[in-house]
């Protein structure tokens, strides 16, 4: 979701176990294909240092934030596969979101969880080190869905890279943006709904991105090297 039409403008919590019915787990994995421009390396380039775990990054944020272009870019630079959310919407979803209807929790459950399964069967197929997705996880009870996925991988690490700016900023951005699904009306419907991460969700890391581009774009990078460097400082 290309939010930025203008290129020149941790330690891991504990998920709740998965036999809480708030988190729904079956799932069948969808044969969705990437979007064009996807990085499908398995080899992790000089801005991603080897360590002992595998990553999930999961790029999050309302409409407007930048989620995929910051993805996109993260995915090239640390050689990761990139995994566009939006893509997996059922088309009910686009509907209601193309009419100006919310989604519900229930809209969301299968469409997270085909996320998560994805994810790790992308880290399974390519061999790469991590993945970078992109999931708005407006509430932390979505967000806890993808925390789940350690429970079937036991290294994998979870974290977020949560996308932050006014709403009236996002608003103008997609007021910018021709054609996606995703009207500015949205915006104020997700900022409704919205939990920014709380002080005990330690696998997040915040990025306002009110800034130019190549600013957000940095700073992302820089602390998710910054996390990297800290596993590998705590392994050593």
């Amino acid at each position: 979701m290309l939010s930025y039409e203008n290129r020149s403008s941790m330690a891991q919590p504990t998920p709740t176990p998965p036999s809480d019915h708030h988190l729904p787990l079956a799932s069948t994995s969808p044969n969705n294909t990437l979007p064009s421009g996807t990085s499908i390396s398995a080899q992790p380039s000089a801005g991603s240092p080897p360590t002992e775990h595998h990553h999930l990054w999961l790029i999050t944020g309302p409409a407007g934030c930048g989620k995929s272009t910051v993805a996109e870019f993260l995915a090239q630079r640390m050689g990761l596969p990139f995994i566009e959310g939006d893509s997996f919407h059922p088309q009910s979803n686009v509907d209601k979101m193309s009419r100006g209807i919310p989604l519900t929790d229930a809209d969301r459950w299968d469409w997270l969880i085909r996320l998560r399964t994805e994810a790790m069967a992308r880290l399974a197929s390519t061999g790469a080190q991590g993945v970078v997705l992109t999931c708005s996880a407006l509430k932390r009870k979505y967000r806890d869905v993808i925390r789940v996925a350690p429970y079937y991988s036991h290294d994998l690490r979870v974290h977020f890279v949560s996308l932050h700016a006014p709403e009236e900023v996002l608003t103008a951005r997609v007021m910018a943006r021709p054609g996606h699904f995703m009207g500015a009306h949205m915006v104020h419907s997700q900022f409704d709904i919205l939990e920014p991460p709380e002080r005990d969700e330690d696998d997040v890391i915040s990025v306002d991105v009110s800034g130019p581009i190549e600013q957000v774009e940095a700073e992302a990078l820089a602390k998710i090297q910054e996390v990297i460097r800290s596993e590998l400082v705590r392994g050593s």
